[in-house]
């Protein structure tokens, strides 16, 4: 095994805690799961790509599940591609916070759907990066900064992983003039302020309830689809003619970067490198070790593929399936 898994005079290097892990990139996943099965005192048996693919396995079936964050988006329909639809994973890029610096690269605001390269940036703002190619001296010029909705270990924009709700901008309601709605409300309050007539409480919920109904029934709410492969989510009917704004909530993947430092993706990486070596070393049963004695592969392949098992159970089938592991809200307009 290549990794570099020396011993370290300096205890606080392996200071660590769930929501501030040192854990920051494969490497270091890769040299903690070699120290639990006995390195440096113990050849482990594997390539590093092999651990590294065990550890993108795990990302990518946590990810699945769980890894995710809940988002609202806000935004202008007339983003709409006819015949393709909104793509929401750049959309989640348009927000307010984004500082475009117009330059000879980038000359006009779709130029962010072709963003390559990404470091890390103000490191006193952990949600904020940069976007720039360096100079030869090194130096990043004409900046951009965005939200996190880049995973720059990936080189591509965090993807949607779903969509929970949708509400189209409208002008009607209470606070509008002319509306159903806003004469309702007037005839409630007067009818409380000035006397026992016009409408109550009780006809306020009636007529509410008449008009959901009849936005079902004449299919007046606009249809959409999502398709979490191509990004894509179509309106039926599309905004041809009208121009609205819109709001989503979807839940959207979290960044590599902090996929690894999840306990389930750790303890499945370990897993499945259990499983790795038990198959390495039951290649050489017949060579016997110095003293007599003979490599015991069984029980760390049986070992492996139990802990795989009940992980991938936690996973399917827990108490809160997925681990539940949705983060706060965050808002973002588009």
């Amino acid at each position: 095994m290549s990794l570099s898994c020396t011993v370290t005079q300096n205890v606080s290097t392996f200071y660590s805690t769930n929501l501030n892990s040192r854990i920051q990139a494969f490497n270091d996943l890769g040299i903690r799961i070699s120290r639990q099965l006995g390195a440096p005192l113990v050849n482990v048996e594997i390539h590093q790509d092999q651990l590294y693919e065990n550890i993108a396995i795990a990302v990518e079936m946590f990810s699945k599940f769980a890894g995710y964050t809940e988002e609202y988006v806000v935004f202008d329909s007339a983003l709409y591609d006819e015949g393709k639809g909104l793509r929401l994973d750049t959309l989640f890029s348009l927000t307010p916070d984004f500082n475009f610096r117009y330059d000879v690269r980038n000359t006009s605001i779709n130029s962010m759907y072709n963003i390559g390269n990404m470091v890390i940036g103000d490191p006193e703002n952990p949600m904020a990066f940069q976007v720039a190619s360096p100079d030869p001296e090194g130096n990043f010029a004409d900046q951009i900064s965005i939200l996190n909705s880049y995973d720059y270990l990936v080189k591509t924009y965090r993807k949607v992983i779903d969509i929970r709700y949708f509400e189209e901008g409208s002008s009607t309601g209470v606070n509008t003039l002319f509306t159903i709605e806003q004469t309702l409300a007037q005839q409630t309050y007067f009818s409380y302020a000035m006397g026992n007539y016009g409408f109550d409480l009780i006809s306020w919920y009636i007529l509410k309830d008449w008009l959901k109904n009849r936005e079902k029934l004449l299919s007046i709410p606009r249809a959409i689809k999502f398709d979490e492969r191509t990004q894509y989510m179509q309106m039926y009917p599309p905004p041809r003619n009208s121009r609205f704004y819109g709001v989503l909530n979807c839940y959207v993947e979290r960044p590599v970067q902090q996929l690894i430092q999840e306990q389930w993706v750790q303890q499945y990486a370990l897993a499945l490198t259990k499983i790795a070596v038990g198959h390495v070393r039951g290649k050489y049963t017949a060579v016997n070790l110095f003293g007599g004695g003979q490599l015991n592969y069984n029980d760390m392949l049986q070992q492996g593929l139990r802990e795989k098992e009940e992980l991938e159970k936690r996973l399917y089938e827990g108490s809160a399936p997925g681990l539940g592991d949705a983060s706060p809200i965050m808002m973002g307009i588009g």
